[in-house]
């Protein structure tokens, strides 16, 4: 059968959905410098392939252009069609950069950040998903004959990411019933955001081809819950390690503590875009290995912002190692702006020099609202809408971005919202588990 190749032209949308156009693949030259074309309301469609209300309607004409360094093709030798596609920018229609374009976002916030600090972000994302064959898969945490019955999956998936030029680091069975986790290693600024995209696509793509179901759903069923921890350190223009101070709290250097307290400080504020879904906030709760608090603190698996320990083997060194993980995040919220809004806080840190946060110790949860406020503590939102309340509210956070951003991120979500109405936790679970 006569085939031609197809490259798709994509964007991870407010949803974090990854949506585009195909193009044929003899038109790469022309479509890198004109794209494809693209509409404003897309940006309104929800995860459960709805329009929310919002400003755009039918009118308005956009481009989608494909970013070269961004592109992927995965050929799996099994008779099916490769995997191709490019990650792009929306711009309008003279060029510039559409104010609602998640990976333009973080790329202005990333130019600020080493124009006025001279830092750049380093950043390694640690997914898990929920994955099932046809048959049923035994409980057997980080178990051997587990991944012994996933050993298909996960061999393809990591040549798959190695053919799609990222570095494989880790695959493993997780703790939860059918859970697994794989990462890649860390890269530097947008790079970091666009693996992200192409590692869940990697994982849908293997799946499909070995006749596996998977989802990032953040909830799935009644057992651990799915999170998509942020490593982050930073380094200077060069690319040299400064986050490391021997002698400073926590080990963090000046900069970078105010950059992590000003995370701390924003953190309630900005979670409704780092963990964006309805099922999210059933996650970040006490006692389940997630984030409930607005906390930081030293290897503690359920502090918003962890402090990750350091190797003391030969060859090992801690400026190198050394870097702050953030746990209160999922797959349902977009990556590009999942570091463009800890960019920004952490950048705000900066700016008002906001002292290196204090580590917490012990179950927080245990202690009186007035107990955490004198250690500088807060609960984080317990459900969307609250999250969504406190992200309108924050009259500096709407300045971190551009326009009307954040207008219509929460139309957006309204819409998402309107959609689950009288819907049960099961429906829930379910719908999400579907959607991602």
């Amino acid at each position: 059968m006569i085939s031609e190749d197809i490259i798709m032209v994509v964007c991870a949308d407010l949803a974090n959905q990854v949506r585009g156009k195909g193009f044929p693949a003899s038109e790469r030259e022309t479509r890198v410098l004109r794209g494809v074309g693209w509409v404003p309301t897309n940006s309104l469609i929800t995860c459960f392939n709805t329009i929310a209300d919002g400003p755009f309607g039918p009118l308005g004409d956009l481009l989608l252009i494909p970013d070269e360094r961004a592109e992927v093709r995965v050929a799996f030798d099994d008779g099916s069609a490769p995997e191709h596609f490019m990650l792009g920018d929306i711009r309008t229609l003279d060029g510039a950069p559409w104010n609602f374009c998640p990976r333009s976002i973080l790329q202005t916030v990333l130019a600020d950040l080493l124009s006025e600090a001279g830092l750049q972000l380093k950043v390694a994302f640690e997914h898990e998903f929920w994955s099932v064959a046809d048959e049923a898969v035994p409980w057997s945490s980080f178990g051997l004959g587990n991944f012994r019955r996933c050993a298909e999956f996960g061999r393809t998936l990591l040549a798959a990411l190695r053919s799609a030029g990222l570095t494989p680091d880790t695959f493993l069975p997780e703790y939860g019933q059918d859970q697994y986790e794989v990462t890649v290693a860390p890269s530097t600024g947008l790079r970091a955001a666009d693996e992200c995209v192409i590692v869940r696509e990697m994982v849908r793509a293997v799946a499909k081809r070995t006749g596996r179901k998977v989802s990032f759903s953040p909830v799935v069923n009644e057992g651990t819950g799915n999170g998509l921890h942020i490593h982050i350190s930073l380094v200077d223009r060069d690319g040299v390690p400064c986050t490391y101070d021997a002698n400073g709290p926590s080990h963090l250097n000046p900069v970078a503590g105010s950059f992590f307290g000003g995370i701390r400080k924003y953190l309630p504020s900005l979670l409704a875009l780092t963990a964006s879904s309805v099922v999210s906030y059933e996650r970040l709760q006490p006692h389940r290995w997630s984030a409930a608090f607005n906390n930081f603190a030293e290897n503690d698996r359920e502090a918003a912002l962890r402090v990750c320990p350091v190797i003391g083997l030969e060859g090992c060194t801690a400026e190198a190692q050394f870097h702050v993980e953030y746990r209160a995040a999922d797959a349902t919220a977009n990556p590009y702006l999942q570091l463009a809004v800890l960019a920004r806080a952490g950048l705000q840190g900066i700016r008002d020099h906001e002292p290196a946060p204090t580590p917490t110790t012990g179950d927080l949860s245990l202690l009186t609202n007035d107990q955490l406020a004198k250690i500088g503590v807060v609960r984080l939102p317990s459900d969307l809408q609250s999250a969504l309340d406190l992200l309108g509210k924050e009259r500096l956070l709407r300045l971190w971005f551009p326009g009307e951003f954040i207008d219509v991120f929460l139309a957006h979500k309204a819409g998402e919202t309107a959609f689950l109405q009288d819907k049960d936790t099961a429906d829930l679970r379910r719908l999400y588990a579907e959607a991602y």
